[in-house]
């Protein structure tokens, strides 16, 4: 593990594919099962597997924390003792929760508890109330400032952890509605459809179109915090976390890795400006909406959304090349179909699926016995690979 001293870096994810593309950077991760989550679409662990699944993470010298921090109503009750009985027998190290009744449960049980940003804890005092429940950690409201973050640190003993990096919800501490009006999907129980997202429209008093600077009225721009690295350091937090469960791998590898080298630069008093300039280009180049420093330094005003992009704002985007038919151990190959795209020798590629993240060139490829400098689409071909991949696994040029 990294974190011998410094804050811990955690990283939120989804499956295998995610574990192992951040497990050569992060200290702990963070998941959820196919329950009670707020996360309702990652749904490939589940209670069956989440024995399994903990000891990969393990087995990678990794923390790993259960988040269960959707709202729970009375009909839900059982499943919360389901949940905390299958995290006390996978051993997970702590479960991430705000509802009392989950709190109550974990702790009955035994579990280590951290109060989830979803609380929105504000103040040292309400910070206090949840260590008298038995509470280690308090993930902080999103809603403060670094100066605020500081004064709750100097004034009590619970572990603080903040978000450093990812999405923003335009909402105080993620609690929104306007999923559940529009669409009747509630956010708060894991199943937001994101309409602030979408495309919107202001319309003026009498009724006419108002002018805006883009149709992307209430999306809010990332959090990117890799610039004030010391300052987060400095001001005591204790854990380092980045949001991004539904993201791809290899959004994973490049924050958790661009954030580890900040915070061990950092310790070893290398960390400069123009090291940090070039970590945010790095982000920059995977999946983001923009970048902002959130609450940090003051409440953001316009600066702080993103109305001409609702999604990704990366210039730089892999592209679909096609699939994996089968998987050959003895000749370390893959037999691939090019469904959307062709690829050449020299090509980067991107292999992943539930359980694969593979980075590599494309070093081989062979169709009816004979060497080929380039495929086109809708060639079935054969791929030297450097390590084990599976049938369906998508293929990207990156």
């Amino acid at each position: 593990m990294h974190n011998s001293s410094g804050p811990e870096l955690i990283l939120g994810i989804k499956n295998f594919a995610g574990l192992e593309a951040c497990s050569r950077y992060a200290d702990a991760v963070y998941f959820s099962t196919d329950r009670l989550s707020l996360r309702a679409k990652a749904k490939e662990i589940t209670l069956e597997t989440l024995e399994d699944f903990v000891y990969e993470v393990k087995a990678r010298e990794l923390k790993a924390y259960l988040a269960v921090n959707s709202a729970v109503n009375e009909a839900r009750l059982d499943e919360v003792e389901e949940v905390v009985d299958a995290a006390v027998k996978a051993g997970v190290d702590a479960v991430i929760a705000w509802d009392p009744a989950v709190i109550l449960k974990a702790r009955k049980a035994g579990l280590r508890v951290h109060i989830s940003t979803q609380a929105n804890v504000t103040n040292h005092e309400t910070a206090e109330f949840y260590r008298t429940l038995g509470a280690e950690r308090i993930v902080l409201s999103r809603e403060l400032s670094l100066e605020e973050i500081r004064k709750i640190r100097q004034q009590t003993e619970i572990k603080v952890e903040t978000f450093v990096h990812g999405a923003m919800c335009m909402a105080v501490s993620g609690r929104c509605h306007l999923s559940a009006y529009v669409l009747g999907k509630s956010g708060n129980c894991g199943e937001c459809t994101q309409p602030c997202r979408w495309e919107w429209e202001l319309h003026g008093e009498n009724g006419l179109v108002t002018e805006s600077r883009g149709k992307y009225l209430l999306s809010a721009k990332d959090l990117c915090m890799i610039e004030h690295v010391p300052e987060l350091i400095e001001a005591g937090i204790d854990s380092f976390k980045v949001e991004g469960r539904l993201r791809d791998p290899g959004y994973l590898e490049v924050v958790s890795r661009c954030y580890r080298e900040a915070i061990d630069a950092c310790k070893e008093g290398s960390y400069t400006r123009e090291k940090a300039d070039a970590w945010r280009s790095e982000l920059s180049s995977v999946y983001n909406r923009g970048f902002s420093t959130g609450f940090y330094f003051g409440v953001p005003g316009l600066e702080g959304f993103s109305p001409e992009k609702g999604m990704n704002a990366s210039e730089k985007k892999r592209r679909a090349a096609g699939v994996v038919e089968n998987y050959y151990p003895k000749q370390q190959a893959a037999a691939i179909r090019l469904l959307e795209e062709g690829l050449a020798i020299g090509d980067e590629i991107l292999i992943e699926g539930s359980t694969t993240y593979l980075k590599q060139q494309v070093r081989s490829l062979i169709k009816k016995g004979m060497l080929l400098q380039t495929a086109e689409k809708g060639d079935e071909v054969g791929l030297a690979v450097d390590k084990a991949v599976r049938k369906n696994d998508r293929i990207f040029i990156i």
